[in-house]
Order: structure tokens, then sequence, then C-alpha cells
């Protein structure tokens, strides 16, 4: 079987092996779907991201998880876009690019913050839908009650590019008691049953965190849990102007996630109400970690 090089770099934290790890392959033209998807099953991290040509944008960017595409990954974008930047695929002078994903042309921007390269990704305009299964089905398939589940708040579906069921939970000592049953998501997600779930909180554990989070995968992905997710991020900032404050032009905060999983890590989510909609951005680093040399089926 060919052998291929993949990059593995942590997004969302500048310590290795914390964060959220991503398999990042350069130069993927080459490859096609089936020798992309078996790549990303070797591997075996969350997502793996490909970068390719593009006649629209600076790159284009396929992501796949070990079970099937997706159309956009926050985390593996971080993770590719801080590889090419820190290699010098990139220019140093050059601050600004797009990317072309399934979702459209999204803009990326470089900046150093106290030495540290920080790249910021545009996502697509939210989107949501009511949850309208039950509540209690919806707790047990964490391994919580329902009570624990903030009725103050809406249970939604949320995407800026990747759909993701948004759970608000009261307390922060019931993220520590999480237990998912992916395998019955889809049965309880009757609105969209390939969602991931992805239980927040306002209490966090640093003061400088605004929102505290975990992410349960899809089963048809392959995966159980993302230690730090970029697009449903994103999402919370969207919803938190959609429901939590509808006066707010904008609004910046952290969201923490990764605490159970000892993987530790940090997005910053700007998001601004605009009249054609609102615009979501996020912001994170990286790190690298090694280089794999995974057999695939091309």
């Amino acid at each position: 079987m060919p052998i291929i090089q993949v990059l593995h770099y942590d997004a969302f934290s500048s310590e290795p092996n914390m964060g959220n790890p991503a398999g990042v392959v350069l130069e993927a033209d080459h490859l096609s779907e089936r020798a992309m998807q078996s790549i990303a099953r070797s591997v075996g991290f969350n997502e793996t991201v490909f970068v390719v040509r593009s006649s629209q944008a600076d790159y284009r960017l396929r992501y796949f998880t070990p079970g099937h595409e997706i159309n956009l990954c926050g985390h593996a974008t971080m993770a590719s876009m801080y590889c090419l930047k820190t290699r010098g695929h990139i220019k140093a002078s050059q601050n600004a690019l797009t990317i072309e994903t399934n979702v459209g042309i999204l803009p990326i921007t470089f900046d150093y913050i106290n030495n540290e390269l920080m790249v910021t990704m545009k996502q697509d305009h939210p989107q949501f839908i009511p949850f309208q299964g039950s509540v209690k089905k919806l707790a047990e398939s964490l391994g919580l009650l329902e009570e624990e589940i903030d009725p103050s708040m809406p249970i939604v579906y949320g995407s800026t590019g990747t759909w993701t069921l948004l759970v608000p939970i009261r307390n922060l000592e019931s993220f520590n008691r999480m237990q998912s049953n992916n395998e019955i998501f889809p049965e309880i997600l009757m609105e969209k049953p390939r969602s991931s779930v992805h239980p927040f909180g306002l209490e966090t554990v640093k003061k400088e965190a605004m929102m505290h989070a975990r992410h349960f995968s899809s089963p048809y992905s392959g995966t159980i849990e993302d230690a730090i997710t970029g697009t449903a991020s994103g999402v919370m900032g969207a919803y938190y102007l959609t429901y939590l404050d509808q006066e707010a032009s904008n609004i910046e905060f952290i969201v923490e996630q990764g605490t159970e999983v000892h993987k530790d890590g940090q997005v910053l989510v700007n998001v601004s109400r605009r009249q054609e909609g609102i615009d979501v951005y996020i912001s994170g680093t990286g790190v690298y970690v090694r280089e794999l040399h995974v057999e695939f089926d091309g």
C-alpha cells in the first residue's frame, strides 16, 4: 500500500498534545476522494485536512473525519493555516488570504499577539433550527438527568458550516459526569440526525472564559468526542447574539473546552450583527507535534 506524510498539528493550544489534533496533508491535488477518506481513517483524528489548489481562492481545503467528508472544520483550518504560515508556504509579509471550502470562499487573517501567531477565520452565516425532540432522552444520551439541562435557554441546532445541537447546561459540575451514547443520537435528533451534540454552559473553570463546552461527535463520523471545536464555538457566538442578548451589536469572548479530556484549549470568538446577518469569526493558535507516515488505499 502507498504511504503518505501527514503532519500532526494541535489547534487552539501552543502546547503539544493539548488542544485539538488535526492531520494536515499538503499538496494533496494528486489524491482521490477515496484516498483522502482512507488517509483520514488511518490517521484516526476527528479531522484530517487536505490542502489543494484553487482557481477561486489562495487554497482549497477539504476536511475528512474517519467516516466521511464534512463541509467545514474550524480546528483543522487553524492547523493547516498555522502549518502553511510557519513553514514558509505563506510569505511573512502576507497577513490575509482566502480559502475555498464546501460552504464557500472564506477569509483568513494572521496576527502576532505576544509573539504568538494567531489565525482568524470567518465562518459561514449562522443558521438555527429548533430542537423539538425529547429533552429527557437527550439528557440521558449524555449521561445526565433532564433537570441538568438549563430551561432558560433554548436547545437549537446551529451551523456556521457544520450542524451541531447546542444544549445549555445549568452547572459546570455536570460536564465532568457526561458519558455520551453517540449511537443513539440519530433517533433523538429527529430534525438533523447526522448532527453532533454540543453541551455548553455559562459557568467556567478559568476567569477569562465566558463559556464552557464539550462536543460529542455524530456516530457517522467514526469518532466520539472533539477536544476543542472551532465551528461549534463560532455558533455559540451567534447563539449569544440571537437568543441571549438581542440588543448587543457585537461581542467577543473566550470559549474553554477540552478540560474533561485533559486537552485544555481556548477559542476566541468575535461576532457582529450586520443588516444582512451575523458575521462570525474565531481565532486561535497552533503547534506542530510530529510527522506521521500513513498507509492508505489509493
